[in-house]
């Protein structure tokens, strides 16, 4: 269904590296659908799969629970880091992405529409900690085009769920290599848990992202509520640090647990391969819009070193024409190690 790289054995193999005296890591798979947002619609994000690991939480100079080029990794970024006392951890992912036009029966280019367009990006991530702030740092390198596999993967897909085959791939986006480099801050505040261990907890976060697959800065709110929330700085899969990715988040050990999440964002947008087009002159391009934003709800399932994650999502138009706002969902399993 996806590109055939090793990448999901890798992390795998990465999974149980961390030794007994040493935090957890974690192995986590996310699909994206606009199945799962909205019956029938399939247009603008179409799908989207992410597997990403987790280092165990690390701080000073102590790299024995990293992976060798893991922990070669975070002695060479020694600038990243606040001190000491902060905690802090590495993320490697996989991600790949598809987009397409609303109207998959036509094979001629839509003028009107954005641009067919597969994504496939490897990334690295660092994020620290220190209290109640954490500042996450990430690098994404990959492709735009057909070497990305986005009609077979999305062939595939289709024919799992039983929907026509898009007819306007040979109009998409050509290989181009991408580059993207990010970085995010956020704080926390939580409230005392009350009757039942319920409480909540809000994280507001800014950042910015460049790179000729995206270029953009973003602002937004996360609120949380259940019982014994985790002690880590959002839940929403879609964000920087989203999914419990933040140092020292420990998944809890016991029985279940479950939380919801609301989370608001805005972004200003400079640049998107996907509405803008590839360097090609004569590429296909939309009027982008400068401006969008994105209300995101979900749930949050854990049962000892299992998580479960939900969340349906809706985002304002993303360039001028489009006719239906985009809307999808979001299904996560992780494990911790």
């Amino acid at each position: 269904m996806f590109p055939r790289l090793p990448t999901a054995t890798l992390l795998l193999a990465l999974a149980p590296l961390a030794a007994a005296d040493c935090g957890d890591s974690r192995l986590l798979l996310r699909s994206d659908n606009d199945v799962y947002g909205q019956a029938g619609q399939d247009q603008g994000y179409s799908a989207g799969f992410a597997a990403t690991w987790v280092s165990p939480t690390v701080s000073g100079d102590d790299t024995g629970c990293l992976p060798g080029f893991v922990a070669f990794l975070d002695r060479a970024t020694p600038w990243l880091r606040w001190g000491d006392g902060a905690q802090r951890n590495l993320a490697l992912s996989l991600h790949h992405a598809i987009y397409t036009p609303a109207d998959g029966h036509r094979a001629d280019v839509i003028a009107e529409d954005r641009p067919y367009a597969g994504l496939l990006l490897l990334g690295l991530a660092h994020h620290v900690r220190d209290g109640k702030r954490l500042a996450s740092t990430r690098l994404k390198l990959g492709i735009v085009g057909p070497s990305a596999q986005g009609e077979m993967a999305q062939d595939a897909l289709h024919q799992l769920f039983g929907r026509a085959r898009f007819r306007g791939w040979d109009n998409q986006l050509r290989d181009e290599p991408l580059l993207q480099l990010g970085h995010e801050r956020a704080w926390r505040w939580r409230t005392d848990d009350g009757a039942g261990g319920l409480g909540w907890d809000r994280i507001v976060y800014a950042g910015a992202t460049a790179g000729n697959a995206i270029t953009y800065a973003n602002a937004g709110v996360e609120v949380r509520f259940g019982p014994r929330l985790p002690d880590d700085f959002g839940s929403n899969p879609m964000r920087m640090a989203g999914e419990g990715m933040a140092p020292g988040g420990e998944w809890h050990g016991r029985g279940w647990d479950w939380h919801f999440f609301a989370s608001l964002e805005a972004r200003g947008v400079a640049h998107d391969i996907t509405l803008d087009g590839g360097s090609a002159k004569d590429g296909h391009s939309v009027d982008r819009r400068d401006f969008v934003a994105e209300l995101g709800l979900g749930v949050v399932l854990t049962h000892g070193p299992w998580r479960f994650a939900g969340a349906h999502y809706r985002r304002s138009r993303e360039f001028n024409g489009q006719e239906q706002a985009p809307v999808y969902g979001s299904l996560s399993l992780g494990r911790s190690f």
